[in-house]
């Protein structure tokens, strides 16, 4: 018995001697300069430190709306929605969600297995969207439905679109293709004609990008994607003429643009700028970037974007800059070196003055550039590669 009580009183003593150690190494920590803190912090990833950021600026966000107001509509805001408390431990979502609490409270705050809430102005999931939060929780309701869907695909994919295949939001003002500005791309016979010919040295026809991509020694284009493509216009074009196969990322910013895709029997991928492309590594013959791709992303963005794009590009593939735009002095100052780094083959680079009344006040000019994607070795095989007197390249022998 009083071995027993002995080993105990050791235990006991061994304990509150370790809480004593494990209180004084923290609190020398805590007295450590900053120096010292800051010299460890490269430890950490940059995105897990991005996240704790977040989490701790949305519990700061929450704490003050939970304080500053004692009303019941106030704190039935604060409160996390229970889908989202339940959705959050069995799946990960992107940080940025926790960036945006009011938005996203918004968006998963419904009934299970009812009607999913009504987002009459299509903005609710694309400003999450937009702001990084993506992908985007998912949730157990039922998405409304368009009163008539196509039963087949359409013979001709420039005809006219029917409205009876789209779910015009109650509120628009335009509840038809036919008032829908043509410069949105919803025009079947200003559609039709797009790419077929080039009318300034902007311009790159469907003709010549299939001709150089023949001459460059490239293989013929059978997959691609189309980053920001608007209707699915360049993807049903190259299917007409090539029966080529491409994806389209667009949003629908205040339009129909997915389900126009959709009706011309175009996959559209909804889906941000910031996402990495949801394709295989070096399996596609062309990429391009549209409009949607110009000097109001991020420098940071748009470089990850390219890069991106080399990633599902195979060698030889094409990557074609369409109507870039931007300062006339950040073109040669920023987004050349840019694009130049990639170490990509020049087939076409054609720059000039963008002469819209913006584009004049700011000094905005156009890039329209065709590069291809060179052949790389892996590193372990680079590294078996060296270079001769006369310049040649043999193998390393082992």
């Amino acid at each position: 018995m009083a071995v027993g009580m002995g080993l105990y009183l050791l235990l006991l003593l061994a304990t509150v001697a370790t809480n004593i150690l494990s209180l004084y190494h923290l609190s020398s920590i805590r007295g450590l300069p900053t120096v010292a803190t800051n010299s460890a912090s490269p430890d950490v990833p940059d995105h897990l430190l991005h996240q704790l950021y977040a989490i701790r600026a949305t519990i700061s966000h929450l704490t003050r709306l939970r304080s500053n107001s004692s009303s019941t509509s106030a704190s039935s805001r604060t409160a996390p929605p229970p889908e989202l408390l339940v959705y959050a431990r069995i799946a990960p979502f992107a940080s940025a969600c926790s960036d945006h609490p009011d938005l996203l409270h918004r968006y998963m705050n419904y009934t299970p297995y009812t009607a999913c809430p009504h987002d009459d102005a299509r903005g609710l999931a694309e400003a999450l969207i937009l702001r990084g939060c993506h992908p985007l929780p998912r949730r157990r309701c039922f998405s409304p439905t368009a009163p008539n869907p196509p039963t087949s695909l359409p013979s001709d994919a420039f005809a006219p679109l029917p409205d009876a295949a789209v779910l015009w939001p109650s509120s628009a003002s335009c509840r038809s293709f036919s008032c829908l500005p043509a410069s949105l791309g919803f025009d079947p016979k200003v559609e039709s004609i797009r790419f077929l010919s080039a009318h300034s040295v902007l311009d790159i026809s469907l003709t010549q990008l299939l001709s150089l991509a023949r001459s460059s020694g490239s293989a013929p284009i059978r997959l691609g994607l189309d980053v920001g493509g608007g209707t699915g216009t360049l993807a049903a074009q190259l299917r007409r003429l090539a029966n080529a196969t491409l994806l389209t990322i667009t949003l629908d910013l205040g339009a129909p643009y997915s389900e126009a895709a959709a009706l011309r029997a175009v996959v559209p991928m909804h889906a941000p700028l910031q996402q990495r492309f949801p394709v295989q590594d070096g399996v596609l013959d062309l990429v391009r970037t549209g409009h949607a791709v110009n000097r109001w992303i991020p420098v940071p963005a748009l470089e990850f974007l390219l890069y991106d794009a080399d990633r599902v590009l195979r060698a030889g593939g094409m990557l074609w800059v369409d109507h870039f735009f931007c300062r006339g002095g950040d073109l040669d100052a920023v987004y050349a070196p840019i694009i130049t780094r990639l170490g990509y083959r020049r087939i076409k680079w054609a720059v000039a003055d963008k002469t819209d009344t913006r584009g004049l006040k700011n000094g905005e000019v156009y890039l329209t550039a065709l590069l291809q994607k060179p052949l790389r070795f892996p590193l372990s095989l680079e590294s078996r590669l060296l270079p001769t007197r006369s310049g040649s390249v043999e193998e390393k022998r082992w």
